[in-house]
């Protein structure tokens, strides 16, 4: 009799953790339906918009495709207000464990170069995030080298040049303080850009 309380405690306990699963499912699938409909509704709305009223076309035009746009402020805007595309849990099942490195950024010695900053780090140094932002560039910048561009949801572009490789795509989305690769050599240059011009390092990074 024991026995058999424990195969029906035990196949219970089972139908529950499998229940449990689909109940999980269930929310993160109505909760991507109630986000991508809220994307919908607004695309739609802005279409109407341009299409009654042609000034606003040439609004988009001029502060989107012509200006430096911060989507990454979009990007920070959406996950503030409405939350990850694709919940926490189910992002981790789909794209494996990753490290967890939550870091500030750490050097002996800067000065000034060209119109950013050269700080020495040490070689194989892990380079941290500054600011929450998307990638936008990776890949060879004439006069700089290897160069990686994330651009923040401050509205600044922070140029990275000296990593060795980054484990990022285009318009991947990287929190602050997260790893962002391994300085190849035993320096990195840092530059800031707002609206196209350089400005200076240390009103960003002290």
């Amino acid at each position: 009799m024991n026995e058999e309380y424990k195969s029906v405690e035990k196949y219970l306990k089972k139908k529950q953790t499998k229940k449990g699963k689909t109940s999980s499912f269930s929310s993160y699938f109505l909760s991507f339906c109630n986000r991508a409909m809220m994307c919908g509704i607004i695309v739609l709305s802005l279409l109407c918009i341009m299409k009654m009223n042609p000034e606003s076309k040439q609004f988009l035009s001029t502060h989107v495709f012509q200006k430096n746009f911060s989507f990454a402020k979009i990007q920070q805007f959406y996950q503030d207000h409405f939350g990850h595309l694709f919940p926490e849990a189910l992002s981790s099942a789909m794209t494996g464990d990753k490290m967890v490195f939550q870091e500030t950024f750490h050097y002996e010695k800067k000065e000034d170069y060209q119109e950013g900053t050269r700080f020495t780090v040490g070689k194989g140094y892990l380079m941290p995030n500054l600011e929450s932002g998307l990638v936008v560039f990776w890949g060879e910048k004439e006069g700089y080298g290897k160069t990686l561009i994330i651009q923040q949801v401050d509205g600044l572009d922070a140029w990275y040049v000296g990593l060795s490789d980054i484990d990022y795509e285009l318009y991947d989305y990287v929190e602050k303080g997260s790893l962002l690769g391994e300085v190849k050599e035993e320096v990195l240059d840092l530059y800031f850009q707002k609206d196209g011009a350089f400005v200076k390092n240390q009103d960003y990074v002290s």
